[in-house]
């Protein structure tokens, strides 16, 4: 491995490797972010990276963790069932470490704060945003989403992104309404969601779909050339598509989840 390297796979963010550190752009919530990773290193977390400082420039210094990161098309490894469990295994695990920091969470956050404030969502808790050894996953990046929210709002991603329930016509997904909700259905398991979690499930991954989409169309009304791009190239077509697939598969979806 070179000294420096720019890292893939990011969609708006260029990430620079430069030895053991990662440098980053910040943005006006990132104080936020980085008082977040030292609560989580004070709890004992750390599968998530340490600050190391913010440059006179205005980029942050974060650890690199080692391991691979998968995009799309997700690798076997991002793709296995050892990874779902452990990143819903994970997941837990950061959350349960940001409960009583999420309570009193200062405003001014990339996406808004949501009610209840029981954890600090990651907010894009995706293969592409996680580092596995192996098939499992061992560490989580990219906290500039991250906000205070219901556990549920995280997971109902988390789940779209990990089993995934895609739609046939969504290239970046994979399997059938049947084989999606068996991974749905182990990704609460190891997450241990709880019976009324996995009722409101179905409804909260449309709803979040629909939130992202609204989020994308007003970055780009505001200018954000990133976001606009990603117009541009339909995503957001491919998010209501999903989220209209999830709706017309409800059923598949909750019976495999016990409901």
């Amino acid at each position: 491995m070179s000294d420096r390297e720019i890292l893939t796979g990011g969609g708006v963010n260029e990430v620079v490797r430069i030895g053991g550190t990662v440098r980053r752009p910040t943005g006006p919530w990132s104080p936020l972010v980085h008082d977040l990773l030292r609560h989580l290193r004070a709890q004992g977390f750390t599968a998530s990276p340490a600050v190391h400082e913010v440059t006179e420039d205005g980029f942050e210094i974060l650890d690199f963790l080692p391991g691979e990161v998968s995009n799309y098309p997700l690798t076997p490894a991002a793709a296995s069932l050892e990874a779902l469990e452990s990143a819903a295994e994970l997941l837990r695990s950061y959350h349960d470490s940001t409960v009583g920091y999420a309570q009193d969470a200062a405003d001014g956050w990339m996406l808004a704060a949501r009610t209840p404030a029981e954890v600090i969502c990651h907010g894009d808790y995706a293969p592409y945003n996680c580092v596995l050894d192996g098939d499992r996953v061992v560490g989580i990046i990219d906290f500039d989403t991250a906000h205070p929210g219901p556990r549920l709002w995280d997971i109902a991603y988390a789940v779209y992104r990990w089993a995934p329930t895609t739609a046939p016509t969504n290239t970046d997904g994979f399997g059938t309404a049947e084989e999606q909700a068996h991974r749905a259905r182990l990704f609460c398991d190891r997450y241990g969601l709880d019976a009324a979690g996995r009722a409101g499930l179905v409804d909260t991954v449309i709803a979040r779909l629909h939130a992202l989409v609204d989020f994308m169309r007003a970055e780009a009304a505001s200018g954000n050339t990133a976001f606009a791009g990603h117009l541009a190239e339909g995503h957001d077509l491919l998010y209501l598509a999903d989220a209209a697939y999830m709706d017309g598969q409800r059923a598949v979806f909750d019976h495999r989840l016990g409901l």
